[in-house]
């Protein structure tokens, strides 16, 4: 079998035309090529993060279980048995390639199982090449954008970023692009094997927003601020109105061109004539504030920023999901409860006939048939930032069915969503519906425990709706967002 998964970094839910949801503000969301994809393919709308964010979110994907329980961000362990790795027991040639820099710096582990591996280096701060005698200056104000502490230059990471890539110059260098033309090469080397895996990680849209800007325009083409082309991973009211409104183009702008490249990659697939025969995946790792809640980026990382760890919100949590199977017709959409562990099991089952004992994803084979009722008993999504030893207060978790969410830990007190009535979360009904609380709390207790997490973390978990923690930490690195 022939299977191509495809992930696109940071990629709200609300920011694919074909979902049809409206809540980011712009009329519409130019993404013709995702929709085509989806047309043709099995939507799950209802598909959550596991692990949160880049890398746990990867280890999920790419294990078929959750994480989060045992660790924050780190290297995918030895002892962790990765995708790539099972599809070459099953018969088929492994490929990665991406340019999403935390999979393979720093002892990452991702190329594991993979026959080949190619790095299209420079994303957000992949030094790779200094370019001492010209360095790099400030291009968005200090308060409003991420800063860099890498080569002993007091810049924004975006100005790290366009330093990285001068010669940048025309759509055809973006990532976007190169990424998708060196994808695109390797489908037309290797259509004719009839099994292998590839698996193509776009760092777009993940932050800096530097598209063309004729693709900004697209959405704010009149402005005269300056670009905004990173959050600053605080509070969005340090932005004006117009700043924030470009802001949120140059997310959309980058949108739109990501998804026209990953448009190019999936013509490519048909004109090699292998469409109908290849299992294909389209997802993302998590979602970014635009201005909700007060907040841009996606977790609390702005000296003044006094909140402490951020809620993950759905604009974090709530992210797509596109299957297309071999001889799919496309047009079905599924609204059971689905997380990124399924996503390896899925794969797996398709590609070597069943899911290995003991992974906690399931396969999605079953949803894939056709619009019809399914047994699926999985009624909650657990969504989590990582536990560990010295936990003292339990980091943001966020715990959801299809009615209600969840949220716990950091150093708030419980917060609970009426998704329907409320679909912003802005009104806290924790107060008005005390069962409803305790029994989401339940679910997540019942995932630490059947995963397996050491006994004291899950005693912290316990305790989660009584003692809410001290500004707990996010993540094991923060440097790493």
């Amino acid at each position: 079998m022939r299977v191509i998964l495809i992930v696109s970094d940071t990629f709200r839910y609300d920011h694919v035309a074909v979902h049809g949801d409206p809540s980011h503000g712009w009329d519409r969301v130019i993404t013709p090529e995702l929709d085509r994809f989806g047309q043709r393919a099995v939507i799950f709308d209802n598909f959550y993060v596991s692990s949160f964010p880049t890398i746990p979110h990867r280890c999920d994907m790419n294990t078929g279980r959750w994480g989060f329980p045992f660790h924050g961000w780190q290297p995918l362990e030895d002892e962790e048995k990765p995708t790539a790795e099972y599809m070459r027991e099953a018969g088929l040639h492994t490929q990665l390639i991406c340019d999403c820099p935390h999979l393979l710096k720093a002892s990452a582990n991702f190329w594991r199982g993979f026959e080949g591996y190619r790095w299209n280096r420079g994303q957000e701060g992949d030094v790779h090449l200094l370019r001492l005698n010209d360095p790099p200056t400030r291009s968005v104000p200090k308060p409003k954008t991420r800063q860099a502490n890498l080569c002993g230059f007091d810049v924004g990471l975006v100005d790290i970023s366009r330093w990285i890539n001068r010669e940048w110059a025309w759509e055809g260098d973006t990532f976007a692009a190169t990424t998708s033309e060196i994808a695109g090469k390797w489908v037309e080397q290797n259509y004719r094997c009839e099994d292998f895996f590839l698996w193509v990680d776009f760092f777009d849209v993940h932050e800096p927003w530097d598209p063309p800007q004729h693709f900004v325009e697209l959405y704010d083409p009149a402005f005269t601020c300056e670009r905004m082309m990173h959050p600053n991973y605080g509070h969005a009211s340090a932005y004006s109105e117009e700043e924030l409104r470009n802001l949120r183009a140059h997310y959309a702008g980058e949108v739109t061109m990501t998804s026209k490249h990953i448009g190019r990659l999936l013509r490519k697939i048909e004109d090699c004539g292998i469409w109908d025969d290849t299992f294909i995946v389209f997802t993302t790792d998590h979602g970014m504030y635009l201005g909700e809640h007060d907040r841009t980026g996606k977790t609390n990382i702005h000296d003044d920023d006094q909140r402490g760890a951020w809620p993950m919100y759905r604009e974090i949590t709530h992210i797509p999901l596109m299957m297309k199977p071999p001889k799919c017709s496309g047009g079905v959409r599924r609204d059971e409860i689905v997380q990124p562990p399924d996503i390896c099991a899925t794969l797996l089952d398709a590609a070597a006939g069943g899911v290995p004992e003991g992974m906690m994803g399931r396969s999605l084979l079953p949803l894939l048939d056709g619009a019809g009722k399914v047994k699926w008993d999985r009624r909650y999504a657990v969504s989590g930032q990582g536990l560990r030893d010295d936990m003292t207060a339990l980091p943001p978790q966020t715990i959801s069915d299809t009615k209600f969410s969840l949220h716990i830990g950091g150093d708030r007190g419980p917060e609970l969503y009426d998704l329907a009535a409320d679909p912003a979360q802005k009104n806290n009904v924790a107060a008005e519906h005390p069962d409803k609380v305790q029994e989401l709390h339940a679910a997540f207790l019942a995932l630490l425990e059947e995963e397996g997490a050491p006994e004291d973390r899950i005693e912290v978990a316990r305790r989660a709706l009584d003692e809410p923690g001290e500004g707990a930490e996010t993540s094991d690195d923060r440097a790493s967002y």
